[in-house]
């Protein structure tokens, strides 16, 4: 079996490189089964760090697309006619597309109208509002996928409700968690850590990512005071991109506990998250793995694209609210923080259960 793996970002090389780990596994116990890792972006892609893929323990992408962000429309025009090219050079039977981006919709319509099997990791999320792109995205890739990989009981629902063939839906768990579990004992910390007088559990974590959000200056302004003025002098530690950076600093906030820093490494990031007090984000990805944690999360939004780590975890929603924010604020700081339940196979073999329904698969 021959299966093309597809990463339209960063964040997704974190739910690949278990796959990857376990596809290798799987072929060294004499399973027949090889895979191509095609990135949709640039080769000098300036988020694609030099230790990326030796942190996750991964090989660098076979090929790179080389299509920059553009208009969606453009974007997905010329991710389709690029892996068009790539599927004729090297062909496979099986396409694995990762999360709701442009390029996992874009890679999941040319493999489908070529007649492959589409096999969707992280199936069935949904916000169940078709204005924001990600929907419309994860909505038309489970619609045309052959093989529907959930990390959760409610994506099952979903899907089961949206009329998906029963036996192409498959519960293998959080692929997030594989990856969390496999790099927990390699987490670093940074160099600059003591010299900015941290000290572990004594300073929250902030992430901006959200372009949406990040155009309402008046609620970003009133949020990051909000954090300002409840972490009363705690260090708060801001690994930004440079957009956010930019976005953060002309807002003029006067705070010297606030220290924005470029974006770390994987194993650094881990890291920082692992040791933090608590965690300000607007990333599902971060709540999840702070559910896995043990940390408390604070998240400015309004739905997860996994419930369980706000019914079950750590993660609490706020949306864009200042008022709930300095109410959860409140509770995290004070120590008054519910821990975690660890959602059902949230259990670190989620990539071997995809390869092994991938592999008997084949058979059928």
């Amino acid at each position: 079996m021959k299966i093309t793996i597809v990463s339209g970002a960063r964040p997704n090389f974190m739910k690949i490189a278990p796959i990857c780990r376990a596809i290798d596994a799987a072929r060294e116990s004499g399973k027949d089964i090889t895979y191509r890792i095609v990135y949709t972006g640039p080769e000098a892609d300036n988020s694609l760090e030099a230790s990326l893929f030796s942190d996750l323990n991964m090989r660098k992408p076979d090929t790179c697309l080389g299509v920059s962000a553009q208009g969606q429309s453009e974007t997905a025009a010329a991710i389709m006619l690029a892996f068009e090219k790539e599927l004729d050079a090297h062909p496979a039977q099986v396409i694995l597309v990762v999360d709701d981006l442009t390029a996992t919709m874009s890679c999941a319509i040319v493999a489908k109208k070529r007649g492959l099997k589409v096999a969707h990791v992280i199936a069935g999320t949904r916000s169940f509002d078709m204005n924001m792109p990600r929907e419309v995205n994860r909505t038309i890739v489970d619609a045309i996928s052959d093989y529907l990989f959930t990390a959760g009981m409610v994506a099952n629902r979903n899907l089961n409700q949206e009329g998906m063939i029963p036996e192409y839906i498959h519960y293998v768990g959080n692929i997030l968690i594989d990856n969390i579990r496999y790099n927990r004992h390699r987490l670093i910390q940074p160099r600059w850590f003591d010299s900015l007088g941290l000290k572990k559990g004594n300073y929250l974590l902030l992430t901006l990512n959200r372009h949406d959000l990040l155009d309402k200056k008046a609620v970003v302004q009133s949020l990051l005071q909000t954090v300002i003025e409840k972490a009363d002098g705690m260090p708060i530690v801001a690994p930004l991109h440079p957009y956010v950076e930019k976005a953060v600093k002309a807002l003029d906030l006067p705070a010297a506990n606030l220290h924005i820093l470029p974006p770390q490494s994987y194993l650094h990031f881990g890291f920082l998250i692992n040791q933090a007090k608590g965690i300000v984000t607007d990333s599902g990805n971060i709540a999840e793995e702070a559910t896995f944690l043990d940390v408390p999360c604070i998240t400015l939004n309004t739905y997860a694209e996994h419930p369980e780590t706000w019914r079950i975890g750590t993660n609490e929603l706020v949306g864009e609210n200042s008022f709930a924010l300095a109410a959860a604020l409140d509770k995290l700081l004070h120590g008054d923080w519910k821990h975690t339940t660890l959602p059902d196979r949230w259990d670190g073999r989620t990539a071997e259960r995809i390869v092994q329904t991938l592999i008997n698969g084949e058979k059928l």
